[in-house]
Order: C-alpha cells, then structure tokens, then sequence
C-alpha cells in the first residue's frame, strides 16, 4: 500500500494511491474525519483500515496526476539523519567509520514534497544532493533491540538530503547546512512495510539531469536500518511517524572533481526500487 500526504484546493489531506486507477482515495473524508493527518492514522495502527477504503468498483476522490505532493510525514516529531554510513561516502569525504552510527536532525520546514522546487539559498552556490532511503516509524518505543527493530517500522519512502556545503563546514555540527528552508525533498509516498520483507536488499539510485551519480545497495550500509534504530531508541523514545534518513553513498556533488552542485533549472531524481522516484526540480529562493 501507497500512503502519501497531499493538498488540493480543497486544503491539506492524506491518502491511499490506486495504482490500477491512477487515482488517490482521501482518507480523511474515507474514514470520517478521525484521523487528522498519516502521523495521527500511523499511531492508531489503523493502516488495515485505510486499506479497506480500496475495493473493485470504488472510485478515488481525485487523479493522482492533480494533488500537490506534500512530505509523506509533513509533521514528524523527530527527523534523525544517519552520516557517513556507506564505505564510499566515508572515503571519499577522507572521515573515518565510527562504531556507532553518526546523527544529526532535520527540521520539518527544511523539507518539501515530490514535484515541489527544491531551493538553493542565495547565501550559497554549494547546494548538494544526497539521494538516501527513508524509514517511519509505525510502533514507538525506547530501548527497541535490534531484533525487534523490524517490528516498529511503518514503510519506507525516498529521502534527498539536500546539503548546503559550505555552511553543513561552518564548525563541526552540520545542522544548518543541513536545515536551510526547503532543501530536502521526501516522498512521493510510503510503501507499508508489510510489501518489503525484513532487511530486504533495497537499491538506491540517484540522477541529476538523467545522469547517475550515485548507486548503492542497502546490505553496503555500515550501520543497518536495525542496528539505527535499536541505538536511536536507547538514548530517545520513538515515535509514531518519527523518520529516520538512513545514509547516502559516494557520488555526492561536493568531492567530484570538478564539484557539482545543483542549480536553478535543474532536476535531481532518487530512486529506490522497491518504493519509487522522487523527483524535484531545483529552483533558486527568491
């Protein structure tokens, strides 16, 4: 099952995407109004309902091709980001492989939907993308074991980790490189985890202007989605809707030579074969 956030002219909502019939089913108008948004459907545990909303003969309430992608969780109470944690990135940025993963957080206003322009400050001219794999989180918990750790995922979406360079090299905290307004990119929608098998191979590709600049197979991640959120959980409690960004492979703009970086006009692509493309042009802020 597909759950994306959307608006229409109608306003802000959530829904189920009908693959056989291009069409999105409005699961806020579907299931009477009890739940305000995916976070609050997610907390419930109410995804077999949602599904139900979906039968032979019943008609979405709007073409998929006509609602505004909005991020799959537009409201998360946590976005925890994973550096360093595929062997090519770490070599190529010359860090070394910790043995505990490295974290550090997104704010919800720093991100925007599929389709929509991701914005290059005009503070920088260092605006990288960084194409990883998105995990939400269905069941909180604290102290979640590794084993245990498949059971708390929701599903899984695409996640661009947009990076204004020189200011993520200000000191050594990355946040507001990583934080300026609308710089990532999340979505188009979340695939429920009952469609992707425990610590299944997931592949990752990102494009920009069609061409690959990154590849990368989830069984080369360093610190595995378990493994994240098993230490996530020891030092927070997770949440409902919670996102954690897993990690982006080599490739990224900033250590090509020459760097490439993204610009106005440009679109910049992550794919991940079991979920789907995000795709967003890049636009500048004005």
């Amino acid at each position: 099952m597909k759950l994306i956030s959307f608006s229409t002219y109608e306003g802000r909502s959530f829904g189920v995407v009908h693959d056989q019939s291009g069409s999105v089913f409005d699961l806020r108008k579907r299931l009477d109004g009890r739940f305000t948004d995916l976070k609050s459907l997610i907390a419930a545990d109410a995804l077999l309902e949602a599904q139900g909303v979906i039968g032979e003969g019943k008609k979405g309430d709007y073409p998929l091709a006509e609602v505004t992608f909005e991020p799959v969780i537009p409201n998360p109470d946590q976005i925890f980001c994973v550096g360093l944690n595929y062997a090519e990135h770490v070599t190529e940025t010359g860090r070394e492989t910790t043995e505990n993963p490295v974290i550090f957080m997104r704010l919800p206003a720093s991100q925007v939907g599929a389709g929509q322009p991701m914005l290059r400050p005009p503070e920088s001219t260092q605006f990288d993308y960084e194409g990883e794999i998105a995990v939400i989180i269905g069941r909180g918990g604290r102290r979640i074991t590794e084993a245990d750790a498949w059971k708390h995922i929701a599903g899984y979406s695409c996640y661009n980790d947009g990076s204004v360079r020189d200011w993520q090299r200000h000191t050594g905290q990355w946040g507001p490189g990583k934080n300026f307004y609308r710089t990532g990119a999340f979505g188009p929608w979340m695939v429920t985890s009952d469609e992707i098998e425990p610590d299944a191979t997931m592949t990752l590709v990102t494009r920009l202007n069609g061409q690959e600049v990154q590849r990368a197979t989830t069984d080369m991640l360093i610190h595995g989605i378990a493994k994240q959120i098993a230490y996530l959980s020891t030092f927070t409690p997770l949440f409902p809707g919670d996102v954690i960004v897993t990690g982006t492979p080599g490739g990224v703009g900033a250590k090509r030579n020459p760097p490439l970086f993204m610009k106005a006009g440009d679109v910049v692509e992550v794919e991940v074969d079991r979920v789907g493309i995000l795709r967003n042009p890049v636009a500048d802020e004005s």
